[in-house]
């Protein structure tokens, strides 16, 4: 199954690649696939821009979040009653870098946490004291905060469904293994999701 279709635009003043994916809910990956000849920065206004807006449903049970790591992207299917149409929400997110893999198999959303505070893994601790670029034992709510607003941790622990402060991580391999969502759609995702939906 697929949803969505394809759409052109035109670069505006003052936008580059990244504001495309945001406004159009795409991840940063995927907006540069499909445009690989514009210049991700320096596109002049007017620039024809694709926006890979249709999506390709995921080969799983259409229940509770499916994540598609491959395309980067979540799916929710919210509960529905027999003979009603499906609904599916979608968001591009941003996944497990080289040497921190997103894991796979089956989880559920075991809490809600609004304005958390992230308390740092001691293997993060350490990579960031090795690379030179110390980290606090806990990172207070707040903008700076590399969990965003909203987190949903997961029956994996150390795992989470969760905002970020750096946007154009979403739609690329750049978490130590969360799931990062831009945070309009974490917000929103927050939500709709209860405790207990199976991921």
């Amino acid at each position: 199954d697929v949803i969505g279709r394809v759409q052109i635009v035109r670069l505006k003043p003052h936008q580059v690649l990244s504001d495309v994916a945001r406004e159009f809910d795409v991840g940063y990956d995927a907006i540069r696939r499909a445009n690989p000849k514009v210049d991700p920065w320096l596109a002049p206004v007017g620039t024809r821009i694709i926006v890979p807006t249709q999506f390709i449903l995921p080969d799983a049970p259409h229940v509770g979040i499916v994540v598609n790591l491959a395309a980067m992207r979540l799916f929710y299917f919210p509960p529905h009653r027999p003979g009603t149409p499906q609904v599916v929400i979608t968001h591009p997110v941003g996944i497990g870098r080289l040497g921190w893999p997103t894991p796979t198999g089956l989880t559920h959303v075991v809490a809600h946490i609004a304005h958390p505070a992230w308390v740092v893994p001691r293997s993060i601790l350490a990579e960031h004291a090795h690379e030179g670029v110390p980290l606090p034992h806990v990172v207070p709510a707040g903008p700076n905060n590399p969990l965003g607003s909203f987190a949903m941790p997961l029956a994996w622990p150390g795992y989470l469904i969760h905002g970020t402060d750096k946007p154009a991580g979403v739609g690329r391999r750049v978490s130590h293994g969360c799931i990062h969502l831009y945070p309009e759609d974490i917000r929103q995702l927050f939500r709709q999701v209860p405790n207990d939906t199976p991921v």
